[in-house]
């Protein structure tokens, strides 16, 4: 079954404005799905295949001389040196759209883009569905802990998998192939308890000394570490936002994982009923809604514009979305029923920000829409409609 991507008009825009783009996303996104749609008449390769990979590492020039018209090239950070072939080929050709690259690594293949296609290069990550992509395809539950707990990898709402089969393969297979290749990791079981030492921490403020102390490595070691999970899309480090309003702020980021589903499981959430009662269901809530406005700006090809913001007193705001000299500050709170406490953090915030302050949301669990003194309430399904706006 095929899901429409909200970034499949994006994709086309940048390839008729950029000689080469590139997708990138964590392993299982829907990539390379994405790029054979939206261009289906274009030749194809892949460098996860061994003999295209030896073929395109041994003879570049030859490889791309197959596609004298462009082509589709999939997961090219398996052979970042035919970057430097490329701009070759398209400073002489000056053609838009010639090639379409997807890679599920940052390092190798950011490296190569910078080396040698900066200025020729479109960036456009792919994350896994959004909720609007879902709704749209008829795959959204319309049981948030169902849709925390099932998470938004493709092939389980493409083939109906049971999401705890399929994540646990996906572990596996992650550390296997890629955490090896982007890092020395000796210690697979090591790395493995570190990850789920961090999907514990998703939602808070990033610690690395006590991270790397309660998994039993240096700080560098968990410092390097957790750039892999950010180079495969794995985790995402939110910024705090820079200005101080004369306060003193607390400059850490926040540590986030980027698909819910894959946190519950390194939890060992079992199912979906245990996630209404779950200590970590809170933090998982607000998981998803951060990684769902991501995916809204990302599928339109924009940077992150989200932050958030907390002083040294504990005074805080869960999100604050930067649309230009305005902030948007956002709530997030998965309990069903809305309580007079949810809006406290707002209403500081929005007296020390002044006329800073942007339009007042509330995320929540429950199901109703409504708008309490000025801040807009919106029920956690409202969301698909925020991501694409802001």
């Amino acid at each position: 079954m095929f899901v429409p991507r909200q970034a499949s008009d994006a994709l086309r825009r940048l390839a008729a404005a950029f000689p080469v783009v590139a997708v990138t996303g964590p392993r299982q996104s829907g990539k390379t799905t994405l790029v054979q749609k939206c261009f289906a008449g274009v030749p194809y390769a892949s460098l996860e295949d061994l003999d295209q990979r030896e073929f395109a590492t041994r003879d570049p020039r030859g490889f791309l001389a197959q596609f004298p018209e462009g082509a589709v090239l999939d997961e090219v950070q398996r052979c970042p040196g035919i970057l430097s072939y490329l701009q070759g080929i398209v400073d002489q050709q000056r053609r838009m759209g010639m090639f379409i690259l997807t890679g599920s690594q940052q390092f190798d293949l950011l490296a190569g883009i910078t080396q040698s296609l900066a200025g020729r290069v479109a960036l456009l990550p792919l994350l896994p569905f959004s909720l609007a992509e879902l709704e749209a395809a008829g795959l959204a539950s319309t049981r948030l802990e169902e849709q925390l707990f099932t998470g938004a990898y493709p092939p389980i709402h493409d083939r109906k998998l049971e999401p705890g089969v399929w994540y646990g393969n996906y572990v596996s297979t992650y550390l296997e192939r890629d955490v090896r290749r982007m890092v020395n990791v000796r210690d697979l079981s090591g790395f493995q308890r570190f990850v789920r030492m961090c999907a514990g921490r998703t939602g808070q403020l990033l610690n690395l000394s006590a991270l790397a102390n309660d998994c039993g490595i240096t700080h560098n070691t968990a410092k390097a570490w957790l750039s892999v999970l950010e180079a495969s899309y794995v985790a995402h480090l939110l910024p705090p936002h820079h200005r101080n309003f004369n306060k003193r702020l607390v400059k850490t980021p926040k540590l986030y994982f980027l698909d819910a589903g894959l946190a519950a499981w390194l939890l060992g959430i079992k199912d979906a009923a245990t996630l209404r009662v779950h200590a970590q269901r809170g933090a998982l809530f607000e998981t998803w809604v951060v990684s769902e406005l991501l995916k809204g700006r990302f599928n339109r090809a924009q940077l992150s514009n989200l932050y958030f913001w907390r002083d040294r007193t504990g005074n805080e705001v869960d999100v604050l979305i930067e649309d230009g000299p305005k902030l948007h500050p956002l709530e997030i709170k998965s309990g069903e029923t809305i309580n007079t406490d949810f809006f406290g953090g707002l209403r500081s915030w929005m007296q020390v920000a002044g006329k800073a302050a942007g339009t007042a949301r509330l995320v929540y669990g429950g199901n109703q829409s409504q708008t309490r003194q000025g801040i807009h309430v919106l029920p956690w399904r409202g969301l698909a409609k925020l991501a694409a706006a802001l």
